[in-house]
């Protein structure tokens, strides 16, 4: 057993105007109220102010979607972590597999955003996760090896109170597949593994959700291993009734 609080989050996507948000919290917020999880709900950027003032006061905390490494600029679609801090943001996803395979993330500038995150005060959701070709080539490991030396490069075990990690196998993300509770513990494991190697004993402290498909129907299982500390919840965080459950999971 471990002191390490689980979070759930919900990824929401490119989905849902202010209008949808609003109709969505109010039906989540009665929903969680009781959960003994950290509760977040990473909305589009529009939809941020709205999400903030319906969940004040609540057990919900709200994130971004991505955060710029700048302060300010010439970066036509980015967002700065103070424009999110003014509307009340407490957390922002960096990395996400779509992020990298659609719009050219890499590892170095996850760890520009990263940095520049936890600076602004900002609690930084890492994602991390191999494609179905390395799995099936047997390099996982080698894959998130890279990805954590690469993304978390030169930041102090001290910053880590404010980084989350996500493993999310690229594989098993808005496709129905799940990786089983031991593919995605061992990844997990893994990952801990890695992070002892960069920051010590702090790594026993750091979450590390698991980000693939989960869901209602498989939460308790993944939930239910060691290193296992939450999720980001992509398509299930859409319907209150279905992210609430996994929030409220039993393990």
């Amino acid at each position: 057993m471990t002191n390490r609080k689980p979070i759930i989050a919900g990824n929401w996507k490119m989905n849902n105007t202010k209008e949808n948000a609003e109709k969505l919290l109010k039906e989540l917020i009665p929903l969680v109220a009781d959960a003994t999880a950290e509760v977040v709900v990473c909305v589009p950027y529009t939809a941020i102010e709205t999400a903030v003032k319906l969940t004040k006061g609540t057990n919900i905390a709200v994130g971004s979607q991505n955060v710029s490494w700048a302060d300010s600029g010439a970066f036509t679609g980015e967002i700065s972590a103070d424009m999110l801090l003014e509307l009340g943001a407490k957390y922002a996803i960096i990395g996400h597999s779509e992020r990298r395979t659609m719009f050219g993330e890499t590892d170095e500038t996850v760890n520009k955003r990263t940095k520049q995150a936890i600076a602004k005060g900002l609690i930084a959701i890492v994602c991390i996760g191999e494609t179905l070709a390395e799995r099936q080539g047997g390099i996982t490991e080698s894959v998130l090896k890279t990805q954590i030396l690469g993304g978390l490069k030169d930041i102090p075990a001290s910053d880590f109170d404010k980084i989350v990690i996500a493993y999310e196998p690229v594989w098993a993300i808005g496709t129905g597949l799940v990786a089983t509770d031991e593919q995605a513990e061992a990844a997990v494991a893994y990952t801990r593994r890695e992070l002892a190697a960069l920051i010590g004993k702090k790594a026993n402290e750091v979450c590390i959700q698991y980000g693939g498909s989960m869901n209602a129907s498989n939460v308790d299982g993944l939930m239910a291993q060691p290193n296992i500390d939450g999720g980001l919840i992509g398509g299930a965080s859409l319907k209150a009734v279905d992210f609430a459950r996994v929030v409220k999971f039993s393990a």
